[in-house]
């Protein structure tokens, strides 16, 4: 058994079921019809959230324990979830086909990896597409409320700025708050969020 679905056992949602709050504080970009995908989406709170504002949302992961969790807490709540089991490291990312990317806590991978994945969600995404994306930055180390241990993984402004340089950035903020996220994430947290815009 893989290490994410060691993780993912058990009845209760590693993350919470509710979305993240900065993908929820987004619903007004959103349009119904919109095509969202779902990066590493795990359990499927935000995929699930996504799908409630009327989006059609693939939902990725690579542990099939949080993907089936992910299709019970859809039915749960009664929307339509496509789950793909996928390794982001080799998986064929598809061309210009969503309105929106959400990449919420995807710190799991180291920065070749994390180069691979931006890439991947830049060319996943149509002209004009929103890409949502909130991370640790490495402040985050000390607060150990969640995330990775490896300060190569974490975020900062000068990183992102760099790797969307070719997008529109309307939001890149940096700040500290406390995010109650089932037992993942519980604490006084060193956040960053991005919303940027693929050229049309």
């Amino acid at each position: 058994m893989s290490f994410w679905d060691e993780r993912y056992q058990g009845e209760a949602y590693l993350f919470g079921e509710a979305p993240n709050a900065f993908l929820s504080a987004q619903a007004h970009r959103l349009k119904p019809g919109m095509s969202a995908l779902a990066v590493a989406d795990g359990e499927g709170r935000n995929g699930v959230w996504l799908a409630e504002q009327g989006l059609d949302v693939l939902s990725v992961d690579s542990s099939p324990v949080a993907q089936a969790k992910a299709a019970r807490l859809a039915a749960a709540r009664g929307v339509t979830l496509r789950l793909e089991e996928v390794d982001l490291a080799s998986w064929t990312w598809p061309e210009a086909q969503f309105d929106v990317v959400a990449a919420i806590f995807i710190q799991f991978a180291g920065p070749d990896l994390r180069d691979e994945i931006f890439a991947g969600m830049k060319r996943a995404l149509k002209p004009g597409g929103l890409l949502l994306l909130e991370g640790y930055r490495p402040e985050q180390i000390a607060y150990g409320t969640g995330g990775p241990r490896a300060p190569e993984n974490l975020y900062t402004e000068a990183l992102l700025r760099a790797a969307f340089s070719n997008f529109e950035i309307l939001e890149l903020s940096a700040y500290d708050a406390v995010i109650e996220e089932g037992a993942g994430h519980s604490g006084q947290s060193a956040l960053i969020d991005l919303v940027a815009r693929r050229s049309v």
